[in-house]
């Protein structure tokens, strides 16, 4: 079993789909860990985001991220991370699967619906900036 960290964006609450999204998780066999409803800060996006600081879109980023409530979830599964990124679909909305997450509720690249690890790495620094006592689980 793997575990990863996926994020609802604020986008994807605003609109009234958490409880589509979370449904897809769970009926796609993952096994939600933990769960957080947040409203990030500033501060907080921008240490999250942090390997994005030198980026063009980094302020957009974390303006968007922060201009709501999100919800954060570690999801296990076996292959988690492989599998979660394939539920969600590509970053960009329009050229998502049909029927991915983001093609169903994303809006364009930034307004994307959800987040998701991207490696085993990632998914340990994600999963422990949000979940610091069960990052080892």
């Amino acid at each position: 079993m793997e575990t990863t960290l996926a994020i609802i964006k604020p986008d994807a609450f605003l609109k009234g789909n958490v409880g589509a999204i979370i449904g897809m998780i769970e009926g796609n066999g993952f096994k939600i860990n933990a769960l957080k409803l947040l409203k990030l800060c500033k501060h907080e996006a921008e240490g999250f985001y942090y390997v994005h600081k030198e980026k063009p879109f980094f302020k957009d980023l974390i303006n968007f991220m922060t201009s709501g409530p999100i919800i954060v979830m570690v999801l296990k599964k076996n292959k988690a991370i492989e599998e979660w990124r394939k539920l969600m679909g590509a970053t960009d909305p329009k050229n998502a699967e049909k029927g991915t997450i983001r093609n169903l509720y994303g809006t364009n690249i930034e307004k994307n619906a959800v987040h998701g690890s991207d490696s085993k790495e990632n998914a340990l620094y994600e999963i422990s900036y949000f979940f610091p006592k069960i990052a080892l689980i």
